[in-house]
C-alpha cells in the first residue's frame, strides 16, 4: 500500500471520507461486540489518537502495542492475549471491508478455531482451506476457498506459544489436521484492501452506497 502507509497506518486510510477501521468498529458495535482490542505497529499511535476510549462509537477499546516490529497474524495475537480473557474471541483483519453478519459469530461455540471463508478473489484464486459436509475446514479440497481474515479463536489454539514474531498459518493447519476447527462460507460483500487500487474500488463501492 506504498506509498499511501508511509504517513499513515493502513486500518486509517480512508473510504468514503471514513479511515476503513471505523467501519468495521460500527459494524461490531452493531452486532454486540463492544468491548474490542486494537493491535498495532507501524504508525499505530496514530490509531490510539484517532480512535481513543471508541466511547464515540459505544465501544470500549483498548489497545495491544507491537512497536514497529511487527509479530506477524500469530505474534501480535499472542501479544494481546492478557487483554482477550478465557474464551473465545472474534478477530477481524484491520484491512478488510465486508458487510458480514457478525451477530452471526456472537454465542458461535468454538473448539479451536472458527474461519469465515469467502470465494476466491483474483489476487488468491488457489484459495487458502476446503470444508467438508459437516462444516470443517480441511487443508485441501477440490472446492478452495480464501480465509477472510475475520475467525473466532480460543485462547488453547495458542498454547505453549511463545511471544515473538510467529504465523497464524501453521498453527490453524496443525488445529485443522486434528479437525478442531470448523468454518463457513459467506456470499456477502468482501475485499481484501491490499493495493492502492483496490482502496480506489473500494472508495467508489461505499460512494456508491451513499447516494
Amino acid at each position: 500500500m506504498r506509498p499511501l502507509t508511509d504517513h499513515t497506518p493502513k486500518p486509517l486510510l480512508q473510504a468514503a471520507g471514513r479511515p476503513l477501521i471505523e467501519y468495521t468498529i460500527k459494524q461490531l458495535v452493531a452486532a454486540g461486540f463492544n468491548d474490542i482490542v486494537i493491535n498495532h505497529a507501524h504508525l499505530g499511535l496514530q490509531i490510539e489518537q484517532r480512535l481513543g476510549s471508541g466511547h464515540q462509537f459505544g465501544a470500549n477499546i483498548s489497545y495491544s502495542p507491537e512497536g514497529e516490529q511487527a509479530l506477524e497474524t500469530a505474534g501480535g495475537i499472542i501479544n494481546a492475549l492478557h487483554l482477550l480473557g478465557d474464551e473465545a474471541f472474534l478477530v477481524v483483519n484491520g484491512d478488510i471491508a465486508t458487510d458480514f453478519p457478525f451477530a452471526e459469530l456472537k454465542n458461535l461455540p468454538v473448539d479451536l478455531a472458527h474461519l469465515v471463508l469467502v470465494a476466491n478473489p483474483s489476487h488468491n484464486t488457489g484459495g487458502d482451506f476446503g470444508l467438508d459436509k459437516s462444516g470443517l475446514v480441511i487443508s485441501n479440497s477440490t472446492e478452495q476457498f480464501t480465509f477472510s481474515g475475520i475467525g473466532l479463536y480460543h485462547p488453547e489454539l495458542f498454547n505453549n506459544m511463545p511471544k515473538g514474531p510467529s504465523k497464524l498459518a501453521p498453527l490453524l493447519r496443525l488445529a485443522i489436521a486434528s479437525g478442531r476447527v470448523s468454518g463457513q462460507k459467506m456470499d456477502d460483500f468482501w475485499m481484501d484492501i491490499g493495493t492502492p487500487e483496490r482502496l480506489q474500488e473500494l472508495d467508489f463501492y461505499y460512494t456508491q452506497q451513499k447516494e
